[in-house]
Parts: structure tokens; C-alpha cells; sequence
């Protein structure tokens, strides 16, 4: 893992599973180290369960908070269905971090879909450096 300059870090999981206070945390941690710190969220329908992500830059001069496809160095990933979702974001040789705890979106909830099998499985064979 590199140094904490230039450290794009994606933090992904639902509504509730403390994705928003992570990167609260991350990004204090930070600023007590000195490093410029930008933090943006996105959590529209995080109150019914619904996908939470933050991007946390961490560096001498952040200019932007968004991170976009290709930048992430590390996706630390709340729920195994959000690191999927957000595999485009990581760096080639970029880090997963993923708990392993299934949460069911809405249309599986409902029946209308079934949770994707053997995800933990198919991020291990992706250009990834850890999981």
C-alpha cells in the first residue's frame, strides 16, 4: 500500500451499514496526519437499504473529492454486491477490501431477482491486488 499521498479511497456498502461514518472517521484520521483531505457522498436512498458510497482523496492538494472510473486505490466495500458495483472504479493492481455479509436489495427482498452467486469468487479473478 502506498503512502497516504495521493490515496483515493472508495467506501462502498446500504443505508445503515456506517459507510458515511467510516469515511468521517478516514478522513479525520487524515487531517490529524496533515494531508489535504476532500470527502463527497452519495446516499440517496440509503434510509430503505438503498447503495451508500464516499469517495475519500487523500494527498497534499485535492482539488476534487469525486473519484471517477479507473482511480480508486482502494475499495473498501461494506456488502459484496456494492464491490461489485463499484469494480470499475479500482485502479489496475488496486486493493478490495469486502466484508462478506449478504444484504438483499429490494427486488430480491421482493422476488423479483436473486442475489448474484458466487461474487467473492469472481472479484478474486479480477485484476485486483487484494481482496
Amino acid at each position: 500500500m502506498k503512502n497516504l499521498d495521493g490515496l483515493n479511497i472508495l467506501i462502498v456498502g446500504v443505508g445503515g451499514q456506517g459507510t458515511l461514518l467510516a469515511s468521517k472517521f478516514l478522513g479525520a484520521a487524515a487531517a490529524l496526519c496533515g494531508k489535504d483531505v476532500k470527502v463527497s457522498e452519495v446516499h440517496g436512498m440509503s434510509q430503505r437499504g438503498g447503495s451508500v458510497v464516499t469517495c475519500v482523496k487523500i494527498g497534499q492538494c485535492i482539488a476534487s473529492p469525486i473519484i471517477d472510473e479507473g482511480e480508486a486505490d482502494v475499495i473498501l466495500a461494506f456488502e459484496q454486491l456494492e464491490a461489485m458495483r463499484w469494480l470499475p472504479f479500482l485502479k489496475k493492481g488496486g486493493t478490495v477490501i469486502t466484508n462478506i455479509q449478504k444484504i438483499n436489495p429490494m427486488p430480491v427482498v421482493s422476488g423479483a431477482e436473486k442475489y448474484p452467486e458466487h461474487l467473492i469468487e469472481i472479484l478474486r479473478k479480477s485484476e485486483i491486488t487484494t481482496i
